[in-house]
């Protein structure tokens, strides 16, 4: 049976250094990490999430602002508040929970983030420094980053030499940054997608394989090649008739399957999701850190 990778345990550990990283800067330098969460309309979904967001990043110690604007707010009236957090040095943190209204531009509002305070890592900036390799500066969204603390965790190296990642899926979110992420760990990376021919002959050669389709429990047990390391990137409901919820959360991975034959797997729930939140977090203490001009703590 694979060992299972525990999200809960390693988002602890991520946020208990999260904590005393900013129990030294504020002792130090009297620089508090300041979050600014911004959400535009009332949909149900992001209104939990940046409770979340919100309760996490207090709990670490950090300034916590939440924007609630109207759904009615004009682009402008947003690119404006936007303009105001960039220039505000008590905010080492900036991010637009998504989706916005259909009347304004995402793609342009995510652009208007200071690439320094982008802790999402969508910019085009952040993905220029990845792409390059420029992690040092880059910020990476915090999904991927999340399953690499795993990976590094599980394999007890942060050098992949040698070893076969593929990647099933290919989003700008998950799938390609995760890909650039291993690449950069000297992983040889495949990233496998819907057009790729025999996926489950791909998938079957990968020490690493993650999974971020979309797609319940597609990638089989038999998929998986004996001894490795599996990152299930997928969250998804099915029916579940039998249940009060009448759904229960499944993975992209067969679980039940691909544990009898992988070394290491993430459960769902249980795995990456509970990363996220945790790398956000630490995200945003590295930006208070480079803006102190110091160097930030590792994960």
């Amino acid at each position: 049976m694979a060992e299972r990778i525990d999200g809960k345990v390693i988002a602890a550990e991520v946020l208990e250094t999260v904590k005393a990283a900013t129990e030294k800067l504020v002792s130090e330098t009297g620089v508090q990490p300041g979050i600014a969460v911004v959400i535009v309309g009332e949909d149900p979904a992001s209104e939990f999430y940046v409770r979340s967001k919100g309760k996490r990043a207090e709990e670490c110690g950090f300034k916590s602002v939440t924007h609630r604007l109207p759904a009615e707010t004009s682009e402008d009236e947003l690119l404006k508040l936007i303009g105001e957090l960039n220039a505000d040095d008590t905010i080492h943190g900036i991010l637009v929970q998504l989706p916005v209204p259909d009347h304004i531009d995402d793609g342009k509002v995510i652009q208007a983030i200071s690439p320094d305070k982008d802790v999402d890592g969508f910019s085009f900036v952040n993905v220029g420094r990845l792409v390059t390799g420029q992690l040092g500066s880059a910020f990476v969204p915090c999904t991927p980053a999340g399953a690499m603390v795993m990976i590094r965790r599980t394999l007890g190296t942060g050098d992949l030499s040698g070893l076969t990642a593929v990647v099933v899926g290919r989003s700008n979110i998950v799938g390609k940054p995760m890909a650039n992420l291993l690449l950069a760990a000297n992983a040889t990376v495949t990233i496998a997608h819907s057009r790729t021919r025999d996926l489950p002959a791909v998938c079957r050669e990968a020490d690493i394989l993650v999974a971020a389709v979309g797609r319940p429990e597609m990638v089989k047990g038999d998929w998986v090649k004996p001894g490795a390391c599996v990152i299930d990137v997928g969250i998804n409901r099915v029916p579940a008739p039998e249940l009060e919820k009448k759904y229960r959360v499944v993975g992209d991975v067969d679980y039940d399957g691909a544990e009898k034959v992988a070394g290491s797997i993430t459960p769902v729930p249980g795995g990456v999701g509970l990363m996220t939140v945790a790398m956000l977090m630490a995200s945003t203490v590295t930006s208070a850190y480079r803006s102190a001009g110091l160097e930030p703590p590792g994960f």
